[in-house]
């Protein structure tokens, strides 16, 4: 079974940047071993491998209605080590 939390809020630049690189941050680390992940008020551990896959998407919209709107998404993923780490 799947779980999914997200969270969406809107931010300054500053904020945004300060974001990515707290989670940078995390990820970087000490190596191997969870991470902690803040997603709105809620902080979930999780486990990275060495290895990551990582995705960036860039999309540009220009609705019928409203004004243009640009997005970015990027993704990182890894297969979860089952057994736990020492």
């Amino acid at each position: 079974m799947a779980e999914k939390t997200d969270h969406e809020e809107d931010v300054s630049r500053e904020e945004a940047a300060d974001l990515l690189q707290d989670l940078a941050r995390e990820i970087r680390g000490q190596g191997a071993g969870p991470i902690d992940v803040q997603v709105g008020n809620k902080t979930l551990a999780l486990t990275p491998s060495s290895t990551l896959e990582y995705g960036i998407e860039v999309e540009e919209r220009s609705p019928m209605l409203g004004g243009d709107r640009e997005e970015i998404t990027v993704t990182l993923e890894w297969e979860v080590d089952d057994e736990p780490t020492e």
